[in-house]
C-alpha cells in the first residue's frame, strides 16, 4: 500500500502542469502562514481582501517565472544541485516580480514581517516537495533491489565516485556499496553519499578481504594505465570483478552513472596522462581551410577527420580507395554531430590522373596523407603494390600539393621505416625520402612527416586477432616470447599529429613519444585475464616464430643519441634525408620492370637504404 502511494506521488513529478499547480498551492499556503503568524491564526476580516489578493498574485508570479525558465521540464526524482539552484533562482525572480507588481499597483497591503515569512516559507515548501520526490524514488528503487547484491567497493572518492555512488543508491542495483578507497588521506573516515571512505590505495587488498568485496568499480576517469593496472592486479589476485568508468575523452561531458561502467579493456591499461595541446595554434593552421585527408577511411585517417572537425575547417575532403570505409566514416561524422561540409572522394592515391583532378577540382589548402598499405606480411607477398601505393602514391600527392600551392602536407610514417626489415617498412622509408625531395623542389609548401609505432585498435592490429582467438577458446598465437612493440591509443596519436602539423616549418620529421615498448606475450596474457580466464590454463599461448619481414624490436630513431626536443614534450625532431633528385624516377622505373618478386624486394631495399638518416 505504501509503495502504491509513493508511485502515485512520483507520477505527479512527471507532469509539469501538476507540479505547477502544486507550487501555486504551496506558495499560497506560505502566504497564509505569513499573515497568520504576523496577525492571528484566524485572519481578521479587515485583512481578508489583502490575504486573498496576495494568495492569488504571489503564487501566480512565482509559477509564471518558473514556467518561463522551464523549471517544470525537470525530472525531480533524479535532480541534482544544479536543478535546485536553478529552481531557487526562478523562485526568487518570481518573488521579485510580485514585489514590483505590488509596488506599482499599491493595491495590496502586506505587513513586512508577512513578506519575509512568505518568502522563506514558499521556498521551503517548494523545495521540500521536490526533495520528497527524490526520497520516494530512492525508497521505491531500493524496495526492488536484488537481495543477493554483491559487496562493492568504489575506487576513487572524487566527484565521479560520488556521482556514481548516488546513482547506484538512487536506482537500486546488484551492487551493495560497502565503502570507497581513495588516495586522499583527508577523506579517510569521512562519508560521501552515506558511504564511508575506508582508506588509501595501499590498503586495497586488505579492504577487499575484510569486506568480502566481489566487485571493484574504478571511478577515476583521469587515471592512467599504470594506475588501472595496479588496481586490476590486486583485484584479480583476490577474484574480485573490476569495472571501470571510461576515460575523460570517452565520457566527453556525459553523465557519470551506472550505465557508464564497463569491463576493463586493454586500452584502459595503455591510458596515459592527458596530453597538453596548443589548441589555439592548431586552430590557426586548420580553421577555415579546405583539408584533404588521404586514407580517410582507415583508423588514423578517420580519427584525423573527427578531430579536425572540432577546429572548424571550411571543408573536409575525405579520400579513400574503399567505398565502404568512406561510407562508415561519413556515418561516424554524422553520429558525432559534425557540421563541417565534407566531400567523399573514392580514388587511388597512386593514380596520377585522378589525383590531378582532385587537386584541380577541390583545391585543398592542407593535406594529411594517411593513405598507405600497412600490413607487413601481406606487403611481403605484394611488393609491387607496396611500392606503388606507399612510395609512388606519396610522391604523387606531394608533387601535386606543391604544384597547386598547398600550404602544408603532413605524412603519417611508421617506426618500421627505421632500419627496415620488411617491404612495408622499406617503402615507407622511401616515402620519407621522397618527401624531402618534394621539400627541396617545392619550398613554398611545408612538408612534414610524423613517425610513430602501432596504434591500438587499428585494422589489422594484433589485438582484434587475440580477441577472436580468446573467444574461440584459444590457442592465442604469438610469434616470439620476446617480441616487443610500441603502442599508442589512436586519439592520442592523432592529437600529436595535429600538434606537429601546426609546429612544422617544412622539412621536419617528427617522432612521437610512444612510451615504453609492450611485450606482446604479456599483452596476450593480460587480454586473457580481462576475459576472466587464466593464461596457459584456460587458454593456451602458442609461439609460431617470426614471420618474413618481422623484427623482435622496433626502433623510432636511427640514432637516438642525436635527436632534438621540441616545444612539446611528447614530440621529438629527427631530420629527413638529404635530397635525392632521381628517387621518384627510380621508383617509377622499378615499377615498370618485369622482374620477380624477390628481385623487386631487393630493389626496394636498395632504394630505401641508399642513404641513412643522420638523426
Amino acid at each position: 500500500m505504501k509503495e502504491k502511494i509513493l508511485y502515485c506521488w512520483l507520477k505527479c513529478a512527471t507532469r509539469g502542469k501538476r507540479v505547477a499547480l502544486l507550487d501555486f498551492c504551496l506558495v499560497a499556503a506560505a502566504v497564509y502562514l505569513g499573515f497568520a503568524l504576523r496577525l492571528t491564526l484566524l485572519v481578521a476580516p479587515q485583512f481578508m481582501d489583502d490575504l486573498a489578493l496576495t494568495a492569488a498574485v504571489w503564487p501566480a508570479c512565482v509559477v509564471a517565472v518558473m514556467w518561463l525558465m522551464r523549471i517544470y521540464r525537470v525530472y525531480w526524482p533524479q535532480a541534482s544541485i544544479e536543478e535546485y539552484t536553478h529552481m531557487t533562482t526562478a523562485y526568487m525572480l518570481g518573488c521579485a516580480l510580485f514585489m514590483c507588481v505590488n509596488f506599482f499597483s499599491a493595491a495590496i497591503v502586506v505587513p513586512r514581517t508577512s513578506l519575509a515569512i512568505t518568502f522563506f516559507g514558499g521556498l521551503i515548501f517548494t523545495g521540500a516537495s521536490r526533495a520528497s520526490w527524490r526520497l520516494a524514488e530512492f525508497y521505491v528503487s531500493s524496495a526492488g533491489t536484488v537481495t543477493q547484491a554483491r559487496n562493492t567497493i568504489i575506487i576513487g572518492a572524487g566527484e565521479a565516485g560520488a556521482y556514481l555512488a548516488r546513482d547506484l543508491q538512487r536506482r537500486g542495483s546488484a551492487f551493495n556499496l560497502v565503502g570507497f578507497i581513495d588516495s586522499d588521506p583527508q577523506k579517510k573516515g569521512k562519508a560521501i553519499a552515506g558511504v564511508p571512505v575506508l582508506g588509501g590505495d595501499d590498503e586495497a587488498a586488505r579492504f577487499f578481504k575484510e569486506y568480502e568485496a566481489r566487485v571493484a568499480l574504478i571511478a577515476i576517469p583521469s587515471a592512467d594505465g599504470e594506475r588501472i593496472r595496479k588496481y586490476l592486479d590486486v583485484a584479480s589476485a583476490l577474484n574480485v570483478e573490476v569495472r571501470v568508468l571510461p576515460s575523460l575523452r570517452e565520457l566527453a561531458g556525459g553523465a557519470i552513472e551506472l550505465g557508464s561502467l564497463r569491463s576493463v579493456e586493454l586500452q584502459d591499461l595503455l591510458r596515459r596522462k592527458p596530453i597538453r595541446l596548443d589548441e589555439a595554434e592548431i586552430s590557426t593552421v586548420v580553421s577555415g581551410k579546405r583539408i584533404l585527408v588521404t586514407g580517410a577511411g582507415g583508423s588514423i585517417g578517420s580519427e584525423i577527420c573527427a578531430q579536425l572537425a572540432g577546429h572548424h575547417p571550411a571543408e573536409l575532403l575525405a579520400l579513400g580507395h574503399g567505398e565502404h570505409s568512406i561510407y562508415n566514416l561519413l556515418q561516424h561524422l554524422d553520429d558525432i554531430g559534425c557540421a563541417v561540409p565534407r566531400r567523399p572522394i573514392i580514388a587511388d592515391i597512386a593514380d596520377e590522373t585522378a589525383m590531378k583532378w582532385v587537386f584541380a577540382e577541390c583545391r585543398p589548402e592542407i593535406v594529411f596523407h594517411a593513405g598507405a598499405h600497412k600490413h607487413v606480411p601481406l606487403m611481403e607477398e605484394n611488393p609491387r603494390e607496396a611500392l606503388r601505393v606507399n612510395a609512388l602514391g606519396t610522391w604523387t600527392i606531394a608533387d601535386l600539393a606543391g604544384a597547386h600551392g598547398v600550404e602544408r602536407m603532413i605524412m603519417i610514417s611508421t617506426d618500421k621505416a627505421v632500419h627496415p626489415s620488411s617491404v612495408m617498412g622499406a617503402t615507407k622509408r622511401i616515402a620519407e625520402r621522397l618527401l624531402r625531395r618534394a621539400q627541396g623542389g617545392r619550398p613554398d609548401t611545408r612538408y612534414i612527416a610524423v613517425r610513430f609505432g602501432n596504434v591500438l585498435g587499428s585494422r589489422g592490429s594484433v589485438v582484434p586477432l587475440f580477441e577472436r582467438q580468446i573467444m574461440r577458446g584459444g590457442p592465442v598465437t604469438v610469434t616470439h616470447p620476446d617480441m616487443r612493440r610500441y603502442f599508442m591509443l589512436i586519439p592520442e596519436a592523432v592529437n600529436l599529429v595535429l600538434q606537429a602539423a601546426s609546429m612544422g616549418r617544412g622539412g621536419e620529421l617528427y617522432v612521437l613519444d610512444m612510451g615504453e615498448p609492450v611485450n606482446i606475450a604479456e599483452m596476450a596474457e593480460t587480454l586473457i585475464r580481462l576475459h576472466g580466464r587464466e593464461p596457459h590454463v584456460d587458454v593456451k599461448i602458442e609461439y609460431t616464430g617470426l614471420r618474413k619481414g618481422e623484427k623482435l624490436f622496433e626502433e623510432l630513431f636511427y640514432d637516438p643519441l642525436h635527436v632534438d626536443s621540441t616545444s612539446h614534450e611528447k614530440i621529438f625532431l629527427a631530420k629527413l634525408d638529404e635530397e635525392n633528385s632521381h628517387l621518384a624516377d627510380d621508383v617509377r622505373n622499378m615499377l615498370k620492370l618485369n622482374i620477380s618478386a624477390d628481385d623487386l624486394r631487393r630493389g626496394i631495399f636498395s632504394l630505401a637504404l641508399e642513404s641513412r638518416l643522420t638523426r
